[in-house]
């Protein structure tokens, strides 16, 4: 039989009202100090670290909307934690504490398997859902006019570890492209380019990106296209730039010829019958339960992309049954 959902308030004051109970003949040290721990135990036991990307990506609003949906304050509190992209993600989810969930590229667990970064990291890592695709940018001076144009030039990545540097790398080969790579936060790149003193950036995530909210129309700065070649086309999909996404960067009327990667939700490999599992599974039954408000006004655009029942090729889905 289900036993009645009582409110995080109710369920706090009983707990703390039995440890009071069972510690009552004990010396108020040793009563405030078990009501100390049994309370440390519960906030603990219903919470969640999501590591997400940067403070002008896309990852870091997808894990604040998580946390503004599913977070009740007591059975589940979602914790938005910034990271520092997609491969440095994937080894703090299997390594950090504290860490449960993590937004990544979904080009990630390839390239990390590649490298052997983590030994046994098929084993350890699976993904809770397909999210979205994030686009591709590359911003660069106008008169940097084709990608064939940067051969030789200095390009942004982003940090090192990061998705972007992952996913740059990765293109500039397959087109056989070799830029001077340079390697700061995006917002620093973004000075620097309005500067004059790189001639391009690169920035993945899902449009329209905060980042550029903010470069005025004549700002001598535009979108690079990347056409869908058949070398790229093997590992990301094809999409556009539009004025509506951007409007001080792309003309009325005009789209920029981009690709993406996906966006995956990834996990730990927890076993079932564990406590981690247990509260990675109350998280996924939450998600999926509530998946509806996502679709909601004041949350991403970008959630309006996704399908719980697509499928990651190469990755393990969780199995959240307890």
């Amino acid at each position: 039989m289900n036993q009645p959902t009582l409110p995080p308030a109710t369920r706090r004051g009983l707990l703390l009202a039995s440890v009071a109970a069972a510690t009552a003949t004990q010396p108020a040290e040793a009563q405030n100090l078990a009501m100390v721990n049994a309370m440390v135990t519960q906030a603990n036991g219903g919470t969640v670290g999501v590591i997400a990307g940067g403070v002008d990506g896309t990852y870091i609003r997808i894990a604040a909307d998580l946390a503004s949906v599913l977070d009740d304050g007591d059975a589940l509190r979602v914790l938005p934690i910034l990271g520092k992209g997609s491969v440095q993600n994937i080894t703090d989810i299997m390594l950090l504490r504290g860490i449960d969930v993590g937004i990544v590229q979904s080009d990630a667990l390839a390239y990390a398997r590649g490298r052997r970064l983590v030994p046994g990291i098929d084993s350890m890592i699976q993904y809770i859902a397909k999210l979205y695709d994030e686009e591709i940018h590359i911003l660069a001076h106008a008169d940097i006019r084709t990608l064939q144009d940067l051969a030789g030039k200095t390009v942004n990545i982003d940090v090192p570890g990061s998705g972007t540097a992952m996913t740059a790398a990765l293109v500039f080969g397959l087109l056989g492209i070799q830029p001077r790579m340079a390697q700061d936060t995006q917002d620093v790149a973004l000075t620097r380019l309005r500067q004059g003193e790189i001639a391009a950036m690169v920035f993945i995530a899902g449009k329209p990106a905060r980042l550029f909210s903010g470069v005025p129309a004549g700002s001598g700065l535009h979108f690079l296209p990347i056409a869908a070649t058949p070398a790229l086309i093997e590992t990301y999909l094809p999409s556009t730039l539009g004025a509506a996404d951007y409007p001080g960067l792309v003309p009325q009327g005009k789209s920029v010829e981009t690709i993406a990667v996906g966006a995956v939700m990834a996990v730990y490999a927890w076993q079932p019958g564990t406590e981690r599992h247990r509260k990675v599974a109350r998280f996924v039954e939450a998600f999926q339960s509530r998946f509806p408000a996502f679709l909601q006004a004041p949350r991403h655009p970008k959630w309006k992309e996704v399908n719980l029942a697509a499928q990651v090729p190469g990755w393990t889905r969780f199995n959240a049954v307890r």
